[in-house]
């Protein structure tokens, strides 16, 4: 399975960056991210990420180790995922990726590979498929309300 939008928002990439290269941050605009907790542990950065989706009256979750395997600030950051348990599991990758446009807004761009056959089929397609533009107009929501504060406020 594999998801792709892209999204422009009304502020500059170093504003978007920091919403979306910290998976601890997800959940303020993405639901789909049900908790996110950062692992202090040695090596790149990793999150104990556990996503949650509403079927009708279920709900499925899947709880993931994710670790951040490339970062180039303003730019590009990509999650894989890296359990520890020697276990082989189905990929996931998540690339999020800004670049300007204009003077004051950004175009981001995210791609979601899934490997495996849990949080797949059509159903479950479209519920990711709501989740990912919900959390796209969070995301826009959040970004056009702070860029209309009056300059020195503060939310």
């Amino acid at each position: 399975m594999e998801i792709e939008r892209q999204l422009e928002l009304p502020a500059t990439p170093a504003v978007v960056f920091p919403l979306i290269d910290d998976l601890a941050v997800y959940p303020s605009w993405m639901a789909l991210t049900h908790a996110v907790t950062p692992i202090d542990d040695q090596g790149p950065p990793a999150w104990d990420v556990e996503l949650r989706a509403r079927v009708g009256p279920l709900a499925r979750s899947k709880r993931l180790r994710m670790v951040r395997t490339r970062h180039e600030p303003d730019r590009v950051a990509v999650f894989e995922r890296m359990e520890r348990d020697g276990r082989q599991h189905a990929p996931w990758v998540l690339t999020a990726q800004v670049r300007p446009v204009g003077a004051a807004s950004s175009e981001l761009r995210m791609h979601l590979f899934y490997g495996g056959s849990l949080w797949t089929g059509a159903v479950l397609q479209r519920v990711l498929d709501e989740e990912v533009r919900r959390g796209s107009e969070a995301l826009l929501a959040s970004l056009s309300s702070a860029s209309q504060e009056p300059p020195g406020s503060c939310r």
